[in-house]
């Protein structure tokens, strides 16, 4: 079953291998030839896309370590800890509001220390806390008995002896809480780094396109996850999962090193690449008098409306996406009876992260608005995320749907998450095209906060509802129990993208850069 396991995973990353060079590709062949001024035909290099690439591998990892926890927690750990719903919506939940909280010094951290550095530190500070969650079953043993030094069996025999069930929650759901801290804390540097590189990298017209890429990688890694995960803590146990999974950040580090400078010195970004980099002429502002434009402080953030837009609209959508992510696995298990381990879970799970690879158009739509259509940057990202904000309402029908066939709430789910995605890589963009780049992740991780606190609300609110309606039985709109609790929950995810597109068009109607500092 392994070995099975580890060939379809191998096909699978040579088919996504193949599917991001042939995009890649594609745009090599057409910007190949810039025209200098003397109007000598100059073949570009493309370095750019090889910075998009480790980015996207970046996000994988990111991605396969916070699905771990999702993957194993409902059939592996929790009969070990005797968890519920409820604990596990704390951990989920406090995950979010670390997350959040981590973000917004984060974003200061790399515009601080800058991109290169910034990166190292956030991918190894996760990579550590990573594998940090296999040794929360020693510590538990520790904690409770006394027994500190004994290997993972060990720790699960003697754990299995101790008859106060509610010391052992207690622990282990507060060791659990320790590692997600870190987690986040390394985390959240992950998307303000990635977007400053991407400022840094690409013109404004291609940085929701490059965004959507590199942000396909959450897909890839949920779609590798489910086939790979709950194999790996069936056969070796949850521990190895955490670790194993764990250890890949460490080997990204090493090509991140050697392979990221800035475009301007790297000796693989030739003038003619440069200056397509370059076109937007705001890789170094200045003011009326021609001096280089002073850093924003990060209270002066606050005061332009564009932050707030980007915010609201990280809150109204994060944590639907969290959601997803965190309660999707326990969603079939609880409503249909799918372990995690079994075939036609993962099966089930590897289609719907199979249809949010359908995002990468929303890189594509608004460069077809900027482009075909004249649309300046701003207008064509809202234009397009009014667009995909309509999607998500489909998942009103994943429940009543759900009653005849899983795949119903599987598919919609699906769809529902591509125009997350798609939705997230143009909201990240608006950044981009109204801050100075020194300004970037500062913002990137304000609005990464918002996302937080909203996720943290739909986990902490989900684990709540569904143990209240699990008990109680409740009985909502024709469903009862447990699928009451998800019906709710679905028709609050299916609303919010247009309420955030609302309310942040209503706060920056028209496109205007920051300029005023």
């Amino acid at each position: 079953m392994m070995s099975d396991v580890i060939i379809v995973s191998f096909y699978l990353f040579k088919i996504v291998q193949y599917v991001f060079w042939k995009i890649i590709s594609h745009h090599k062949i057409k910007d190949e030839q810039m025209t200098d001024p003397t109007s000598i035909k100059v073949k570009i290099s493309n370095y750019r896309w090889t910075i998009c690439a480790l980015l996207f591998f970046a996000t994988t990892i990111n991605y396969l370590d916070r699905q771990v926890l999702s993957l194993t927690w409902r059939d592996f750990i929790a009969p070990e800890f005797h968890w519920t719903n409820n604990d596990y919506g704390n951990i989920t939940s406090l995950f979010s509001i670390f997350y959040a909280f981590s973000m917004l010094f984060a974003g200061r951290f790399v515009d601080r220390l800058d991109t290169k550095k910034g990166f190292l530190w956030a991918i190894g500070v996760w990579s550590v806390a990573a594998c940090l969650h296999a040794y929360c079953g020693i510590a538990s043993s520790g904690v409770i008995t006394g027994h500190w030094f004994v290997g993972f069996k060990e720790a699960r025999e003697i754990i299995g002896t101790v008859g106060d069930v509610s010391m052992i929650i207690n622990v282990s759901v507060t060791l659990f809480i320790i590692a997600r801290f870190v987690l986040a804390l390394g985390e959240s540097g992950s998307f303000p780094a990635s977007i400053k590189a991407t400022a840094e990298y690409f013109p404004k017209k291609d940085r929701a396109y490059s965004t959507s890429i590199f942000n396909a990688g959450a897909t890839v890694g949920a779609l590798i996850a489910p086939l790979t995960i709950p194999v790996i803590a069936s056969k070796y146990g949850w521990e190895m999962a955490f670790i194993i999974i764990g250890a890949f950040g460490f080997i990204w580090m090493g090509f991140w090193v050697f392979m990221y400078k800035k475009p301007q010195v790297n000796p693989s970004v030739n003038q003619a690449e440069l200056a397509y980099i370059q076109q937007d002429n705001d890789h170094n502002p200045t003011d009326a008098q021609g001096l280089p434009m002073r850093k924003l402080t990060f209270l002066e953030c606050f005061k332009y409306k564009q932050t707030w837009a980007f915010a609201v609209g990280k809150f109204m959508t994060d944590g639907v996406w969290w959601f997803y992510l965190f309660w999707t696995p326990a969603y079939l298990s609880s409503v249909y009876g799918l372990t995690s381990d079994s075939s036609t879970a993962e099966i089930l799970i590897f289609a719907l992260y199979a249809i949010t690879l359908l995002s990468i158009i929303g890189g594509w739509l608004p460069s077809y608005f900027v482009s075909k259509k004249g649309m300046n940057p701003y207008a064509g990202r809202m234009r397009a995320m009014l667009i995909f904000a309509f999607f998500p309402l489909l998942v009103l029908l994943a429940q009543p749907l759900g009653q005849y066939s899983y795949w119903f709430p599987i598919i919609i789910i699906g769809i529902a998450g591509a125009a997350h995605q798609a939705w997230s890589a143009n909201i990240f963009s608006t950044v981009g095209d109204m801050f100075p780049k020194t300004a970037i992740a500062t913002v990137t991780g304000i609005g990464g906060m918002a996302g937080g606190i909203g996720s943290y609300l739909i986990n902490k609110g989900s684990g709540m509802l569904f143990d209240y309606t699990e008990f109680t039985q409740m009985k909502f709109m024709g469903f009862e129990g447990i699928r009451s609790g998800y019906f709710i929950i679905f028709s609050v995810c299916a609303v919010a993208y247009l309420i955030g597109w609302v309310i942040m068009k209503s706060l920056v109607p028209k496109y205007k850069p920051i300029t005023d500092y």
